[in-house]
């Protein structure tokens, strides 16, 4: 008996006419509802209108204010005693000419609105990832019990034959024992294979946002290309533009050299144009008249300040900023490091995954045909029961292997474009040709 591929046989069978969603379609989905992205997105809104906040600091500022006062004036002599009332407002602006420091925070905000996209791009491929993961996890879940199943099937099939030659004695007690003990551990490995398919669709509805998440099975025979290019030097190189995680360390490099350029503003003046205009009511005289007068007043110039000593404030700052200086280069060269090992790792791991899925396509091949002559060798009386129940059990466990091998290839190559930063959502429309039409 060969053992197909059922995983959309056990689809249907499980969700009735629920409609099947392709990867892509799903991704959708879960960018709209997916709390560890959207939190991601609400993260980044933040951080955006923060670093907008830096620009303040070089544009102009401007201001109103007013008062009201009740005056009493009174000459020690006696001779004057009166009350009035004042009141004033005035409307004041400033310019900004030579602030090198915010200057430098404004430079600082355009640094950390890059570093917010590219933490929001970092969050982007991992939904990717875990969507995918998701998905074949789900799909191979699947295979695993049409798998189980066809197995049962044969097992049963099998334990059937063994009574009827029991019955006739051309065999033994044994062999009826055998295979209704084979059969047994297969009704338990179905229960376990059915649990599994379960969780495994929960886990997809919690990221999509969706019940009883139905997933496209992939096209059969399904072809596991090779990464390309394949020199894993080159993806490595592809990382040091890419990556958004040296990225967000290079960004943060940039920052802390502004952070230390700041830290030196502290010795430099300020230059500021500063302007105001104003008018003043005294309603019942003044401190020198006993008439109602509104005088105006209005101002133009520049405000100076040159900073003389300020208790070694400004040296210390500057020697912390520069010892965060050398901490984010280190950290720059850490990335690259971890970055570096991660490609290989993955790169690598396609390769073997690649190794693994020939082997186990030739290995399934030998199964089905060593089942084959097991099953004729027992017919014709040279072989023995648990001779094919054996390679049964053998050709279920190669055929669920090389399912998860072949899964595990195509999420391995998203992993790969994750780990040197490439990862798109475009490569999910190239992985969603795949599936069945």
């Amino acid at each position: 008996m060969r053992l197909l591929p059922l995983s959309a046989a056990v689809a249907l069978a499980l969700t009735g006419q629920a409609r099947a969603e392709g990867l892509l379609e799903l991704y959708e989905a879960a960018r709209a509802y997916d709390a560890t992205f959207q939190a991601a997105r609400n993260q980044y809104d933040a951080n955006v209108a923060r670093a907008d906040q830096s620009l303040a600091g070089i544009l102009p500022q401007a201001g109103l204010s007013g008062s009201i006062n009740r005056n009493a004036f009174n000459l020690d002599l006696g001779s004057v005693d009166r009350k009035y009332t004042t009141q004033a407002v005035t409307l004041s602006a400033s310019q900004p000419l030579y602030r090198p420091a915010n200057l430098a925070t404004y430079r600082q905000g355009k640094r950390q609105a890059q570093l917010a996209d590219y933490q929001l791009t970092a969050a982007g491929q991992d939904l990717i990832v875990r969507i995918s993961q998701a998905y074949f996890d789900v799909l191979a879940a699947q295979d695993t019990l049409g798998y189980v199943r066809a197995l049962k099937a044969a097992t049963a099939e099998q334990l059937a034959s063994a009574k009827r030659n029991f019955e006739v004695g051309t065999s033994t007690i044994t062999d009826t024992r055998e295979a209704q003990a084979r059969y047994d551990l297969v009704l338990a490995q179905e229960i376990a294979a059915d649990n599994d398919l379960r969780i495994k669709r929960l886990a997809l509805d919690t990221v999509v946002g969706k019940s009883n998440t139905q997933p496209t099975p992939l096209a059969t025979p399904l072809f596991v290309p090779e990464p390309q290019p394949a020199d894993p030097e080159a993806w490595v190189a592809a990382a040091e533009a890419a990556s958004p995680l040296i990225q967000q360390a290079r960004t943060n490099v940039e920052i802390a050299q502004l952070e230390t350029e700041k830290a030196y503003a502290g010795h430099k003046p300020t230059l500021d144009l500063t302007a105001n205009v104003g008018e003043t009511r005294f309603i019942g005289g003044s401190t020198t008249s006993t008439l109602d007068q509104r005088p105006k007043t209005g101002a133009v110039g520049v405000a100076l300040n040159v900073p003389l000593f300020n208790g070694f404030a400004v040296q210390n700052r500057v020697r912390e900023t520069l010892a965060l200086e050398e901490k984010a280069r280190t950290d720059l060269e850490g990335a690259r490091r971890l970055v570096t090992q991660q490609v290989r790792t993955a790169y690598f791991g396609v390769v073997s995954g690649l190794g693994q899925v020939r082997a186990l396509e030739a290995a399934e091949a030998s199964s089905q045909s060593s089942l084959d002559a097991n099953r004729l060798g027992y017919q014709v009386g040279v072989r023995i029961n648990i001779d094919v129940l054996n390679a049964q059990t053998q050709l279920f466990q190669t055929k669920r292997d090389l399912s998860q091998a072949r899964y595990n290839v195509l999420l391995g190559h998203l992993k790969l474009r994750q780990a040197n930063g490439t990862l798109q959502p475009e490569d999910l429309v190239r992985l969603n040709t795949l599936v069945q039409r």
